[in-house]
């Protein structure tokens, strides 16, 4: 995490970079014809301005870092309550803590989400998706509200961290906002309510013409299925990748290029067969730097990988 001094000093260069990116117009996110981009949670460690929200910070990273596309985590949009207040300690504190994130969802206006809209474009920065997942208590307005918000975003579709269950429920809200809801999977095999296998894709894509992948690489080794095949097979399925490195049979997450996961060999397919699926850098591994430096590595990796 940075001390404050050091943040300072990545938002006063954030403030420099945008500048010169409205005068170019949006900052090109393509390599070789792949679209590279960055999961926000990546960022998760910076801190978050008292009172305030983490974009400005989300900003001057992806800046700093020459990404210009990105998957937005709601959690770093929405108040503190969401990454971990008043998840630990007594019920009742969960319980309030839960009650005012669902009152916050509902009741702040939209406005609020076309101004972080605006700082993105301003920055010559895109909202591709807004990561906002379907957990089990949602109430149906809550889930009505996230497409809200994502349209106000700028974002062209929802990634989500749900379950087979919660995805019966959300079907008729895409369809009612025609935004496709990509479904994101990890490595929990077990479970047959999660997504991780082929087939669990499968089943939410029969429930809607709408639902479609937001495929974990990572977490799809780890569950030891061949992230290449896959990506080969149902590649018009697929919105974007999360490129990350965990070694199989649930392997922990690595230093890029220390696990098992293909990273190079999906980007180059991705190069070589021009499919439209975004690939976006998630940092989860234990880095020793600072989150923008381990992402600038990161991207330094995917340029390697397509050149």
């Amino acid at each position: 995490m940075y001390s404050r001094r050091e943040f300072g000093k990545l938002a006063i260069a954030g403030l420099a970079m945008p500048t010169l990116a409205r005068a170019a117009g949006a900052v090109d996110a393509s390599i070789a014809g792949v679209r590279v981009g960055v999961q926000t949670y990546s960022f998760r460690a910076l801190p978050r301005p008292a009172g305030g929200d983490a974009v400005d910070g989300i900003i001057a990273a992806m800046t700093a870092c020459g990404l210009a596309d990105c998957e937005l985590f709601a959690p770093q949009v929405e108040p503190g309550v969401s990454t971990g207040q008043g998840r630990n300690g007594d019920p009742a504190a969960r319980a309030k803590a839960r009650e005012d994130l669902r009152r916050w969802r509902v009741d702040t206006p939209l406005d609020h989400f076309e101004r972080i809209r605006a700082k993105f474009a301003a920055a010559g920065l895109s909202i591709y998706a807004y990561n906002y997942s379907f957990e089990t208590g949602m109430s149906d307005t809550e889930i009505g509200r996230g497409f809200d918000m994502a349209r106000a975003l700028g974002a062209e579709i929802i990634t989500a961290s749900t379950t087979l269950k919660m995805a019966e429920r959300v079907v008729p809200f895409a369809e009612g906002h025609q935004m496709v809801v990509a479904m994101h999977g990890h490595s929990n095999a077990a479970d047959p309510n999660e997504f991780c296998t082929p087939d669990s894709f499968a089943a939410a894509m029969k429930m809607s013409k709408l639902f479609k992948v937001n495929l974990d690489i990572g977490h799809f080794t780890a569950a030891n299925f061949d992230a290449v095949a896959y990506i080969r097979e149902h590649h018009a399925d697929i919105t974007n990748l999360h490129l990350k490195d965990r070694k199989k049979n649930q392997g922990d997450n690595m230093a890029w290029g220390e696990g098992d996961t293909p990273i190079m060999a999906v980007l180059q397919l991705l190069k070589k067969e021009k499919w439209p699926i975004r690939a976006f850098i998630e940092y989860e591994h234990n880095g020793t730097a600072s989150p923008v430096d381990e992402v600038k590595t990161c991207f330094a990796f995917v340029k390697r990988a397509l050149a």
